[in-house]
């Protein structure tokens, strides 16, 4: 008779293999939503192309020396459009995706996975990560080479740009996940997206100089992010005479990063209240 030897009680090495976490999962979902953009190429030439087509067309028209700021109107839309590019890549690009995701059921698909809910998010996150990055770097190519934008050279100044940037973006990219609950469909998303985008350029000194907008305009973009961003970063970009042109003659950088950072908060908060896997059409 042949001896049967039971195994239980001992686990197979497959049973005690570890799961992967959010964190873990949430980078290989950022490498396949890198993937996916960049395998469009046309996302791809719009999302870059985009911000450095205006700063071209915005510096070239408006090309004077600003009076009393030592410098000249295409440096001033240098830092203009960085923050401009940081809010793009960050809630246009994810108020729109994640609203076509959620019309094309990719969302309601993704929620009966094992797949935790932060990973999908931690994906996004990265892409705009990555994205927000490339953006900035091509930007300030195009400012230091052609419009003589000089980077700052000091580590208290780059320091000031990584909170900037980190605050920005995440603010940014919260605000673009909890407005991606506001279209019906994912086709109607791009209009519903875009139009706040676009009035909040106007108002926050991204394609018009600060200080030709009137001040009730300045104090609606003042609730916003993207207006802060762009005063913040003319104070890492721009010498200090170019102060002058700010609203109360300064960089304000304490109540920026009060601002930004409240952003962050409200986000979250905005995101965890409105934020839906499925259509309202869907029940």
């Amino acid at each position: 008779m042949t001896r049967t030897t039971t195994t239980a009680g001992v686990r197979s090495p497959d049973a005690t293999r570890r799961l992967p976490g959010a964190w873990e999962l949430g980078l290989h979902q950022g490498v396949l939503e890198l993937k996916q953009f960049f395998r469009q190429r046309e996302q791809v030439v719009f999302t870059f192309a985009f911000p450095i087509v205006f700063l071209f067309l915005f510096a070239s028209i408006f090309s004077d020396d600003v009076a009393g700021a030592g410098i000249t109107a295409s440096q001033l839309y240098v830092p203009a459009m960085i923050a401009a590019g940081i809010m793009s890549t960050s809630f246009q690009s994810l108020g729109i995706s994640i609203a076509i995701e959620r019309d094309e059921k990719v969302l309601r698909r993704l929620r009966g996975t094992p797949m935790p809910p932060a990973a999908y998010f931690l994906g996004k996150i990265w892409l705009v990560l990555v994205t927000g990055l490339v953006e900035t770097a091509l930007l300030l190519l195009v400012g230091v080479s052609v419009f003589d934008v000089e980077l700052p050279t000091g580590a208290g100044a780059w320091s000031t740009f990584g909170w900037i940037f980190v605050l920005g973006l995440t603010g940014c990219a919260l605000l673009g996940i909890a407005i991606s609950s506001v279209p019906k469909s994912g086709r109607s998303a791009t209009s519903v997206v875009i139009l706040p985008f676009l009035v909040l350029q106007f108002i926050s000194g991204v394609y018009i100089a600060i200080d030709t907008i009137p001040d009730w305009m300045l104090d609606v973009g003042a609730l916003f992010p993207l207006k802060w961003m762009c005063q913040g970063l003319r104070g890492v970009f721009l010498p200090e005479s170019a102060r002058v042109l700010e609203q109360t003659g300064s960089w304000e950088y304490g109540r920026t990063a009060l601002v930004l950072g409240a952003w962050c908060v409200g986000g979250l908060v905005l995101c965890l209240l409105t934020f839906r896997w499925k259509n309202r059409r869907d029940g």
